[in-house]
């Protein structure tokens, strides 16, 4: 999942209510270690190079239909105190089926599954293919449309990030051997958001890497400095909130999510607070198919 899925997935109450990293360093404190000579880039120069990368990460995250992948999600919860009250990790073998996103529990904190629960995953994928093994053409067009349509209304967002920030060129540095654009941005006074999911945007702040060479996100860490409600209140996230995310190059042809860390500081209802931290790896990228029609 591209930028824009995981920045928006990891600030809804599913996200929030269903699932330890280390916290980076905040924005402002982190020095950036220049390679070669800083080319000073103006304000209309950084938009276009965000408004490339982030066009990018829609095709990016298109491109990821196309792979299978395992991602390996570890929880901590602490209660308002500060008390730890629950770890958990979960291990999940992810793939598209007929252009839907399939997650296959394979290990509980640890443990592989019991026969019994593997053949409950089993049996959960066997159902969906069943269901559209024998669907017909017209209903299938239908319905990828339908799935199209929602995907683009949820992440169409990241293409606002150009016009809602004010941007800084921190400086150049070495990521993973190539060398990458480091750009500071902060929410852009009296910007007012065009698509209905960009209203998150005027509620962070962000350092963003970019590769020079390719114009693609490498590194994300946003910081949240406004609070975020859901619902009728009932789940707020509240400043000092981040998301940090890393990519990499997968096949030389795409660019995919590498390692997540998500810190949560919130209030359910406004009655009980809560923190957590989610760290989620991605890893095994394998390219499939994905334009044939499976059958058990």
């Amino acid at each position: 999942m591209g930028t824009a899925a995981i920045l928006f997935l990891s600030l809804t109450p599913s996200f929030v209510l269903g699932r330890e990293g280390n916290r980076p360093t905040d924005i402002e404190a982190t020095p950036v270690r220049t390679s070669g000579p800083t080319l000073a880039l103006n304000n209309d120069q950084i938009r276009d190079l965000i408004r490339q990368a982030s066009e990018h990460d829609l095709v990016n995250e298109r491109r990821q239909r196309d792979y299978t992948y395992v991602k390996q999600e570890r929880t901590s919860r602490r209660n308002g105190k500060g008390e730890l009250e629950s770890v958990e990790s979960r291990t999940y073998d992810v793939m598209f089926l007929y252009g839907e996103p399939v997650e296959r529990l394979i290990a509980r904190n640890g443990q592989r599954l019991s026969d019994n629960e593997a053949a409950k995953e089993e049996e959960k994928i066997q159902k969906l293919m069943n269901k559209r093994k024998n669907e017909l053409e017209a209903d299938r067009q239908t319905r990828m449309r339908t799935q199209e349509k929602d995907w683009l209304e949820e992440r169409e967002f990241v293409l606002e990030i150009a016009e809602a920030f004010d941007f800084r060129l921190a400086g150049i540095e070495s990521m993973d051997g190539q060398e990458a654009y480091v750009i500071d941005a902060e929410p852009r006074l009296g910007y007012r958001p065009r698509r209905k999911q960009a209203n998150i945007l005027l509620k962070f702040r962000f350092r963003v890497w970019i590769d020079k060479a390719e114009r693609q996100w490498v590194r994300f860490d946003a910081h949240f400095i406004d609070t975020l409600s859901f619902g009728w209140f009932v789940v707020r996230l509240h400043p000092g909130s981040y998301v940090s995310l890393k990519q990499t190059r997968i096949n030389d042809e795409v660019w995919l999510p590498r390692h997540v860390n998500v810190k949560i500081e919130a209030r359910v209802a406004l009655l009980k607070n809560f923190k957590e931290d989610i760290d989620v790896a991605y890893s095994d990228y394998k390219k499939v198919r994905v334009h044939t029609r499976i059958l058990p």
